[in-house]
């Protein structure tokens, strides 16, 4: 399946199939507005200051990582946006930036969803410690990959009558894949809503197209897709298992059935995962 194949079968959805009643919440400016200054040829720090001072919470947000154990080491503590920017970095700051707005634009206020965007943030900053060790993996897609994996959970939640209990239903099933449960209650599923989510916001293709293949494992070995989709598809479950590790949590169902064929594809060693673990759990503490 190519992008542009994903992109007509979402099209399709939204206009003729279980899609057309789906809300999907409009992008935020600051996000649209960010994502232009990361995109020139010389990213516009002014800019991307400037969209961060104001909202003084995102300001307040970047100053408490900048100024947090893991990032103040032996130094002075940041009072400006500017120089909690300079600390973090373009990259950390971007991704920071981005949860933000995203977490603002979708809210999740379910117990079904308990810790949804600390989640989605812990993933996002799993993805960005895998960017540099796999060849290929582009660390601003693979951050915005790891927070937008899931987003159409939330989206569904506020917009489909009964996916409380399908979520339920779906964890409490050993029988189907989660996503299984939804399409049959729902004729559509949290994958396809999240790449609708990322087509909609104008988001890359790329990305759009790995949300939606998130747990189509088959994607490693289609040679019609565009190389990055498959490489965020597997990296982005290599991050959840560092999570669950860092969590003392069992491995999940696509890394029991999917795990071991992962690794072999991104040519990682059990012993290398032991040790990005490791980092990982080191960045959250």
């Amino acid at each position: 399946m190519q992008i542009a194949a994903v992109q007509q079968e979402i099209q399709t959805a939204r206009e003729r199939g279980p899609l057309r009643e789906i809300k999907i919440p409009p992008c935020p400016e600051h996000l649209r507005r960010l994502r232009a200054a990361l995109a020139l040829p010389q990213p516009d720090l002014n800019e991307v200051q400037a969209i961060a001072a104001e909202d003084v919470a995102m300001s307040a947000t970047l100053l408490r990582v900048a100024n947090s154990p893991v990032h103040l080491g032996g130094g002075s503590p940041c009072v400006s946006v500017g120089q909690a920017m300079t600390r973090l970095g373009l990259n950390l700051t971007a991704e920071l930036m981005t949860g933000f707005l995203v977490r603002n634009a979708i809210p999740v206020n379910s117990p079904h969803l308990a810790r949804f965007w600390e989640r989605s943030s812990r993933r996002a900053a799993a993805m960005r410690l895998l960017a540099p060790k796999l060849p290929g993996l582009d660390v601003d897609l693979a951050s915005s990959f790891g927070l937008f994996q899931h987003v159409g959970m939330p989206v569904l939640l506020q917009s489909v009558r009964g996916y409380g209990a399908t979520m339920v239903e779906g964890a409490a099933r050993l029988d189907r894949p989660f996503v299984k449960t939804e399409d049959i209650n729902h004729k559509t599923n949290h994958a396809v809503v999240g790449a609708l989510v990322v087509r909609a916001w104008g988001l890359p293709q790329p990305l759009m197209a790995a949300v939606r293949l998130h747990h189509d494992f088959t994607v490693l070995t289609d040679r019609e897709i565009e190389p990055g989709v498959p490489l965020l598809v597997a990296a982005g479950l290599v991050a959840e298992q560092l999570m669950r590790r860092t969590e003392s949590l069992p491995p999940d169902a696509d890394w029991t059935q999917h795990g071991e064929a992962v690794l072999n594809w991104l040519h990682i060693h059990a012993n290398e995962l032991d040790e990005w673990a490791d980092q990982l759990a080191e960045l959250e503490d």
